[in-house]
Parts: structure tokens; sequence; C-alpha cells
């Protein structure tokens, strides 16, 4: 198992000054944003800048491509996966569009730079065809929510991800996708809805941040997700003792005293003991490849904040082979 990172965290940077930073750190991997580059994005505040990784241009440019490619093998840099954080699915055609030709430039340079997985959210539709704005439906009850819900389903969801999923296939590449909040695909029931309609190219990047909140056994999940999990990604999530008992996992407040939980560097949310369990859960389960650290820790820098994930994480990672249980036939 190798250890990573998520590069928006160090999106300050330069490629060349990523690909110094990263060694120092004592890191082996790299997990790339690819999109979208929209400065209507960018602008909203709903997605990083980035001057690292440009598919049009790599996609455009075999030169450059083979520079970019040949940058990461000198550094003895690993790209985990591409990444295309967005909702191709939106309600608002020139959104839908914006995200999904960003995720099939992202296959393309996964393909082209032999990387083996792209990273996305399920995307959420609205909640009828006339309606402007994503729906987020988390309970059937008035009925309209449930005769909405297989409206995303079965209308929008399940088609677009199974012509996704074979674009994919045909380029050689899975899709990770992460369970989120606000997303469709949002815990372990609605990932195997997934999955289960659209087949095996649809894997999961798991997060564990995303699933401690809402009371998710993250090491027993991962037992169930057994052959399933694509991706990793490491970040943490603080409980706060004095605000969940009485808000619940719901509350929406913003500042962070007042709120019942908020993300955390590793090991400052549930403790470097579950860490270890996570990684041992990992192994057990097939899954052998990069833990990628994800930064959104408001109580610490950038720096400090991956430095802090990176201490813990060295002590709890398996890199080496397993050895096997020599103590019994």
């Amino acid at each position: 198992m190798k250890l990573g990172v998520f590069n928006p965290i160090f999106g300050n940077l330069s490629l060349e000054q990523l690909l110094e930073t990263l060694p120092k750190l004592g890191l082996e991997a790299v997990e790339m944003r690819s999109g979208p580059v929209d400065s209507r994005e960018i602008a909203a505040g709903r997605y990083p800048a980035q001057q690292q990784c440009d598919p049009q241009v790599l996609l455009a440019d075999k030169g450059k491509l083979d520079e970019f490619v040949q940058a990461f093998r000198v550094a003895n840099i690993q790209i985990s996966a591409y990444s295309c954080h967005g909702n191709p699915v939106h309600p608002d055609p020139s959104q839908a569009e914006l995200f999904h030709a960003a995720f099939e430039r992202s296959v393309r340079l996964a393909e082209a730079s032999e990387v083996g997985v792209v990273v996305v959210f399920s995307g959420t539709p609205g909640g009828s065809p006339e309606d402007k704005t994503p729906n987020w439906i988390t309970y059937t009850w008035p009925p309209e929510y449930a005769q909405a819900l297989e409206y995303q389903w079965q209308q929008v969801l399940i088609p677009y991800w199974k012509k996704a999923a074979n674009f994919a296939k045909a380029h050689g590449v899975k899709i990770a996708v992460e369970a989120h909040p606000g997303f469709s695909v949002y815990n372990l029931g609605s990932f195997l809805r997934l999955r289960e309609a659209v087949g095996e190219s649809i894997g999961m990047n798991f997060d564990p941040s995303h699933l401690f909140w809402q009371g998710v056994d993250v090491v027993r999940m991962i037992r169930v997700l057994e052959g399933m999990i694509y991706h990793v990604h490491a970040k943490d999530t603080y409980l706060d003792p004095v605000n969940l008992p009485v808000k619940g996992v719901l509350d929406l407040s913003k500042d962070l005293k007042d709120r019942p939980w908020y993300f955390r560097s590793v090991g400052y949310g549930m403790g470097e003991k579950v860490w270890r369990d996570i990684v041992s859960a990992l192994r057990t389960s097939g899954y052998d490849y990069v833990l990628s650290i994800e930064h959104e820790d408001a109580l610490a820098s950038r720096v400090e904040g991956v430095k802090k994930a990176i201490s813990v994480l060295k002590s709890a990672i398996l890199s080496e082979s397993a050895g096997g249980a020599s103590w019994t036939v």
C-alpha cells in the first residue's frame, strides 16, 4: 500500500514544484484533479483552480503529454487517479455538459497516461424533468419524494452511468464513485444500487470522512465492499461531543464551535487506532493500492495538516507484502 495526496491542497504550486515537494514529504503517489477547468465553477468557489493538470492541453499535444508523464517517472511519483468531481446529471443542461465533457477528457487522459482510475461524484438530478436545481432526496415520504427518487434513478442516473461506464471500459479505465452527501450516491445502499445497475466498471472511492458522521462503521463497510473499492481518500471527521447529541448529524451550523461534526486531518477525528483498523480491513478485503490524503481541516494549515496525516498514516500503513499466517495450517 502506498501513501499519496490529492493535489488541490498544493494547488498554489507548479507541477515542477509539486513533484519536488511530494518526495520530500515521504509521499509516493498523487491524485490529480482533472476537471472542470471552467472559470464559472472556479469563480463560484465550487471547485479549485488548477495549474498542474489540464486534460485539454495534454490531450491536444502529445509532446506535452509525454513531458507530463515523464516528469512523474523522474520524480518516482505515481498518479493514483484523475479526479473529476462534479455533477454530470445536473438539471441545467449547460452544467451537465460541462461536467460530462470533463469526465470524458479525464478518461481519455487516464488511458493515454496509463492511469487506471478516474474518481467522480454520482451527481444529483432534479426531482422531475421540469426542475432547474438538483434535489438530494433522502426520505420516501410524502409519496412525491419516492416518485421523484424513482425518476432520478430510472430516468437519469442509471441511463447516464451505463453509458459513462461503457465509455470508461472501452478506454480501459475504472470509475471510482465517491459517496458524498448532497449527491445521489452517498452511502452503501445508494452505491450498491448504482453498481448493480451499471456493472463492475463502477467501484467506490472510499472516503471515510463522509461516512463517519452518518454513523457508519467504516471498517465493517470496507469488509462488505470487498473487491468494489477502487481508490481511497484519507480524511478524518471530528464528532463534537457537545453539539452532536443535541443537534444531530444534519445540522447546518457554519461556525465550527456550533457544528455537530467537521472534517479534520487524519488522526484528529477518530484516532490512530481506527486508521490502523481501516488499513487492515482494506488489506483483508483485497485493496492494496493508494491512500490519498485529502486535506480539508479548518484548524490546520495546508502543510501542517498534510504532515500530521502523513505521520499517522506512515505509522498505520502496511507497505510490504503480507507474510501469511505461519501459526495456522
